[in-house]
């Protein structure tokens, strides 16, 4: 029973953190996608002035 009890308390602990990494990347990944969003927004912009300039 004891080494059962340890187990499900191992497996917790590396479930939480693996939730919270999982959740560090997604930050990284909306930020990025921000990033990517608005450099693509300003070639657009770019590209339309230089033609109509």
């Amino acid at each position: 029973m004891r080494k059962f009890s340890m187990l499900a308390f191992m497996l917790a602990i590396m479930s939480l953190s693996s939730c919270q990494v999982i959740g560090d990347i997604f930050k990284a990944g909306v930020y990025v996608g921000i990033i990517i969003v608005i450099l693509v927004v300003a070639i657009i912009i770019w590209i339309i002035r230089k033609i109509s300039g």
